[in-house]
């Protein structure tokens, strides 16, 4: 069903029945599996799922067209496009409120946040040579915006870091992101994440802290795959429904581009993991179109609906922040250092010798961001929570695809209390080296 048959259905019977998405969910998703492997590092108003009548921002997209730039490749078909932009209960009410500010010349603030995908990594696909333009998605939907508004003025923030999750994101959003007080926020880690209880959990938390932030920016929701269609969207997307979030597909995309013939895995990815340069096309081409559809009837929107109270998973990772060698003192270092190992998360604390490091922080929630290497120095460090082994974090990555920043929760509960850290190295350690890049701490909100 294309977007304007979709929004005349809703018209005539004003209200959305949600029990048919959810049943051609099961359809749609079938084959999408659990992400096992990250990617490679290279160097907000809601709706309530319980109301069936239809969101405000969910209009019918009749109305007499503007003029729009068209995308700048001829990829994806409607067919294919009607599947990415599949979700037709999403409220993109906010995302046509950013769109008439920048027409009115204020300035805008847009991020994008998720992993080495969004970071700007490009695999070398089988017939990318054939692209005019080899260009990360993230530049083509920035330019989009751009080009749609010459006369106002941008601010374009590109928070994508190889090798991280919602968990990691969740941490370091406000810092990355938030701070920077933006408009619209996309959010990519569909590959870097999978379908268990606790990438639901911290996706979720990643969400509501967007949305509740100063700014109360809109977000849009992207799922990114694997070239075998493994990703996160069934749980990402099932988030998204719940919050009447905008969500564009690039996986049901090529989905279909496979299943038809129409392009190969070997053309849309070079290494499995990370789009070719006809993969990020093909991406930049889906978020062009679905915003220019926004875009045309943009004036037909009313004003965003405030985000409910109710959440789908527990709230768990309030105030995060990374806590590193400028924000926390150890309370003793037997063998490790303050130095800069990895430049992404430059203020560490290392060993080359092994050792123990202690700390106390305040927290309901603790992880550890570690860094993993290929040189085979590294060694498993065990990490006691209070006095009791909570892990053991392994950072040998030993003929691995490239160095890069690894985190584990290891504590969690319900009320924030001080903890004694300690991280020494495992009696059965093949490695001595071992770099801790930031504790992450965070609350659990009480109801």
């Amino acid at each position: 069903m294309g977007k304007n048959e979709a929004k005349n259905e809703l018209k005539e019977n004003k209200k959305i029945f949600f029990l048919p998405y959810l049943l051609l969910f099961i359809v749609i998703f079938a084959g999408c599996g659990s992400s096992t492997e990250k990617e490679p590092e290279t160097d907000s108003p809601l709706t309530s799922v319980a109301e069936t009548s239809a969101p405000e921002g969910n209009i019918e997209k009749t109305a007499e067209k503007t003029d729009t730039k068209p995308a700048p490749t001829n990829y994806v078909s409607e067919e294919e496009m009607a599947l990415a932009d599949y979700w037709k209960g999403s409220d993109e009410s906010a995302l046509a409120k950013v769109m008439k500010k920048a027409e009115s010349g204020e300035k805008i603030t847009i991020a994008v946040l998720g992993g080495s995908i969004t970071q700007g990594t490009i695999s070398t696909g089988k017939i990318d040579s054939e692209v005019k333009e080899k260009k990360c998605y993230a530049d083509i939907f920035f330019d989009w915006w751009k080009e749609t508004f010459p006369d106002t003025e941008f601010k374009c923030i590109n928070a994508g870091i190889g090798a991280t999750d919602s968990y990691l994101g969740a941490h370091r959003v406000q810092a990355d992101v938030l701070d920077y007080r933006p408009d619209l926020v996309l959010v990519e880690y569909a590959v870097n994440d999978s379908n268990t209880t606790f990438y639901k959990k911290s996706y979720d938390n990643l969400l509501r802290t967007i949305a509740e932030s100063e700014s109360n920016p809109a977000i849009l929701l992207l799922f990114m795959a694997q070239s075998d269609l493994t990703c996160a969207q069934e749980n990402q997307s099932m988030l998204g429904f719940s919050y009447s979030l905008p969500m564009v597909s690039y996986r049901n995309v090529i989905k279909s581009m496979e299943e038809s013939g129409k392009y190969s895995e070997k053309e849309l990815s070079g290494d499995t993991v990370h789009p070719s340069a006809l993969g990020h096309s093909i991406t930049g081409e889906i978020l062009w179109n679905y915003l220019n559809s926004i875009y045309e009837v943009r004036n037909d929107y009313g004003e965003p609906t405030p985000i409910k109270e109710d959440t789908v998973m527990k709230r768990c990772y309030e105030n995060a922040v990374i806590l590193d060698s400028k924000s926390i003192e150890p309370d003793s270092m037997n063998g490790f250092e303050k130095k800069e190992v990895f430049p992404t998360f430059p203020n560490s604390f290392s060993t080359e010798t092994g050792g123990e490091i202690k700390f106390t922080v305040t927290a309901s929630n603790i992880g550890i961001l570690y860094y993993c290497r290929t040189d085979g120095n590294g060694g498993q460090f065990d990490v006691y929570v209070d006095g009791i082994l909570t892990t053991t974090l392994d950072s040998d990555f030993k003929n691995g695809w490239g160095n890069y920043a690894e985190n584990k929760e290891c504590y969690t509960s319900d009320a924030p209390a001080e903890h004694e850290i300690i991280i020494k190295k495992n009696e059965n350690s093949t490695g001595e080296s071992f770099t801790i890049l930031g504790l992450l701490i965070s609350e659990t909100k009480q109801n």
